[in-house]
């Protein structure tokens, strides 16, 4: 407001700063609106998008009205009515109710994904023989480290030497000599010798038993038991008892071995339930335990309980009354049939299973690589001199690389797995090589980033405690860069998983009627299926079966991509 003086002059400095204040309110008012506006304009589009595709994976329309009538009264409305309950009432019971409903869906998901490599790359005994061959190249490793502690030498070797000794063995060797010239050929002879197997693996040995375990037993001893221990062991770290590992564990097992002897009787193979009960429920169970012991929003585990039960009523409501459900091109048997010239049969299931082998290729190459370089960027490389200048120019690259479009890498890929190395044309593994380096500056930035934003108090304090530099990378970097560094990898599979230009140039098959058996096999994925459906004459592929396949490859994306921002909340508050 301005002011007089005794003369009566308007103090002018006054009124120019509140004249200048109400220009910049109006500004910014402005600017937030524009900007809410693009936002709004942007999501609205986006759901238009979303279900103009869904509506014809799904096609709800054809349902009778009594469904619908029947579906909204026993799940719309409850469902409505208690979400926003918890929006306006009662907030911690409302991320309660969303995350115990959509942790089993990404349980679902995972379990799923390890079905397919149990169903189709590795059988349970192989699996079984392979965990037992790392754990005794570990305790080879440990007696090493305990009996010869300073053969650091001799432990290098050892590392290295006894995975392979313990997975592989020692095979037969054979030895074929040649030569090529063909004037010579006609007068050389040819040389092979065998030498016989000195040690078979671990895996053969295994197998080669007169007796075998039934594979859900394997199952239960390789992955639920680890697994339970894991989430045991953080359920018992996060209490002040200590207590929550022997719980875990006894709970898991049980829970899991039981429900094995019932699955075949719902027509669900018991391997396959343990997989599936250890993605879903031991997860389940490690939130809920922390979510009653906290006693904050427990109302929210009601929510799940109201939409299952809700379904449930449903249907049978509209199986009584005689209410004919909508007919889907997305159902159970397009997630588990092959492609076929009939739209009405076809399916994505190899399409699913070649994705899901090429994920593992990316996790398992891409992963450590591109961590391991944010890493030796942030925390060895020096930051002046001429390797610092080299390291500045190798970053401003890494991050060049991140935006180079996805088709130069397919013709990299082409290069250098197929034309160089000779690897099979249109394989799973070169296919994961491919999309791998895609990704991998991607990796790297998101892992610097991470790596960057821990204090750097953190690190001086562990110095203090006379800790090395890889003591202290490993023990206090890492452990709070990772949520930030999973974040980042999740969102960068995201995109892997969607990529299409780089299979076309690599030869991946527009499609297959079997899903791969392994990672050299010849393998199609979703978005190389999906543009092939997209060019098919028939316009029941071009609208229907494409839309279900859309729908299916988003439903993964989203899956992905909620699970990274589940991550990335979680630790901002725990910080």
């Amino acid at each position: 407001m301005a002011t007089t003086t005794e003369g009566g002059e308007t103090d002018a400095a006054d009124a120019d700063a509140t004249e200048m204040g109400e220009v910049s309110r109006l500004r910014g008012i402005l600017f937030e609106g524009v900007t809410f506006g693009a936002t709004v304009f942007g999501l609205f589009m986006v759901a238009i998008l979303l279900l103009y595709v869904a509506n014809d994976a799904i096609r709800p329309f054809s349902a009778d009205p009594g469904w619908h009538l029947v579906f909204f009264l026993t799940l719309v409305v409850p469902a409505t009515a208690l979400a926003v309950h918890y929006y306006r009432r009662d907030e911690p019971a409302g991320e309660v109710a969303y995350v115990t409903l959509g942790l089993p869906i990404v349980g679902l998901l995972a379990g799923g994904g390890l079905v397919v490599l149990f169903s189709t790359v590795v059988t349970a005994g192989k699996w079984f023989g392979m965990v037992i061959a790392v754990l005794l190249a570990a305790g080879i490793l440990y007696a090493h480290r305990t009996y010869r502690p300073k053969a650091a030498l001799e432990r290098l070797f050892v590392m290295v030497f006894a995975p392979l000794l313990t997975l592989f063995g020692i095979p037969s060797i054979t030895v074929d000599w040649a030569f090529v010239t063909p004037m010579t050929r006609t007068e050389l002879f040819r040389i092979a010798f065998t030498t016989p197997a000195l040690l078979p693996s671990v895996p053969e040995l295994f197998l080669s038993l007169p007796v075998i375990p039934l594979d859900w037993m394997l199952l239960l001893a390789t992955v639920t038991l680890p697994t339970a221990t894991v989430f045991g062991r953080a359920i018992a770290g996060r209490r002040d008892d200590g207590r929550g590992l022997r719980e875990t564990l006894a709970a898991g097992v049980v829970v899991v071995a039981v429900g094995a002897f019932v699955a075949p009787l719902f027509g669900l193979k018991s391997q396959y339930w343990v997989v599936i009960a250890t993605a879903t429920l031991i997860p389940l169970g490690y939130y809920l335990e922390g979510v009653v012991r906290r006693d904050e929003g427990v109302r929210g585990v009601a929510f799940p309980v109201v939409v299952v039960a809700g379904a449930l009523l449903g249907a049978a409501v509209t199986n009584a009354l005689g209410f004919a459900g909508p007919d889907p091109w997305l159902d159970w048997g397009f997630i588990t049939s092959a492609t076929s010239r009939s739209p009405q049969d076809a399916g994505i299931y190899p399409a699913l299973v070649g994705s899901v082998l090429m994920l593992v290729v990316i996790i398992v190459s891409a992963f450590p690589v591109g961590v391991g370089a944010a890493i030796y960027l942030e925390e060895y490389a020096p930051d002046t001199g001429p390797i610092g200048k080299l390291v500045t120019l190798i970053e401003i690259n890494i991050g060049n690389l991140a935006g180079v479009p996805s088709v130069v890498y397919g013709l990299l890929g082409l290069a250098i797995f197929i034309r160089a190395i000779s690897l099979p044309t249109g394989s799973v593994i070169v296919g994961g090589f491919t999309v791998g380096l895609l990704i991998l500056p991607i990796i790297i930035i998101s892992a610097q980033e991470a790596i960057r934003a821990v204090p750097d108090s953190l690190r001086e304090a562990s110095y203090g405690m006379g800790a090395t530099r890889w003591q202290t990378i490993r023990n206090v970097v890492l452990p709070e860069a990772l949520p930030g560094i999973l974040t980042g990898t999740i969102l960068a599979l995201g995109r892997a998983i969607g990529e299409t230009a780089p299979l076309l140039m690599i030869g991946a098959a527009a499609s297959v009627r079997t899903a791969p058996d392994g990672f050299f096999a010849k393998f199609s994925a979703m978005p190389r299926q999906i543009f092939t459906w997209s060019s098919e004459i028939d316009p029941a592929f071009r609208y229907g079966v494409l839309a279900a396949g859309v729908v299916t490859l988003l439903v993964v994306l989203l899956v992905m991509n909620g699970t990274a921002i589940v991550i990335r909340n979680k630790y901002q508050r725990t910080d």
